[in-house]
């Protein structure tokens, strides 16, 4: 009798683990504070890794629809304050069609600049990572490459610039 008590224990406790792991909602990026590898097709067609990214920079991460205007508003908004980002490197990620991020980069001088990366995530990794709602979605990584904060939604440059300077 009590041996089935005991198994009937672990089953239960079994059963009631494997439930809180399937109901955790915690976003993988809240987990594990580093930049997650991925793979982008950039403009030119050439792929963009995580490896890729140069060491002791701090790193923007964007993800972005071409279509979105707040999307827009942010690059447009970025690309005035660029000379407040020497150091920083940007990787900039859509979804959409290629060349919907190609006209996007080509607007908002994205393309040819060495502190910036655009492609299209064909893999879907960024947005499932960081369970992004709504665009633009941006996530600030000090030179160690550790998440300072994110933003759904988008926010000013001042707001990444003052974050940058003030971490650490």
């Amino acid at each position: 009798m009590q041996k089935r008590l005991f198994v009937w224990l672990l089953i239960t406790v079994g059963f009631v683990q494997a439930h809180a792991q399937s109901t955790d909602k915690t976003p993988p990026y809240l987990k594990d504070s580093t930049i997650i590898d991925f793979t982008i097709t950039l403009t030119d067609s050439t792929d963009f890794t995580k490896s890729m990214i140069p060491s002791g920079r701090p790193v923007v991460i964007v993800y972005f629809s071409p279509d979105c205007s707040h999307c827009q508003l942010t690059a447009h908004e970025f690309e005035e304050k660029k000379s407040a980002f020497p150091n920083v490197f940007f990787v900039w990620v859509s979804y959409l069609a290629m060349d919907k991020i190609k006209s996007f980069a080509d607007e908002y001088h994205m393309t040819g600049n060495e502190n910036i990366r655009i492609g299209r995530d064909a893999n879907y990794t960024i947005p499932g990572y960081y369970k992004v709602k709504y665009t633009p979605f941006i996530a600030v990584y000090n030179t160690a490459g550790k998440l300072l904060q994110t933003y759904d939604g988008g926010t000013e440059p001042e707001t990444v610039i003052n974050l940058l300077h003030t971490t650490p």
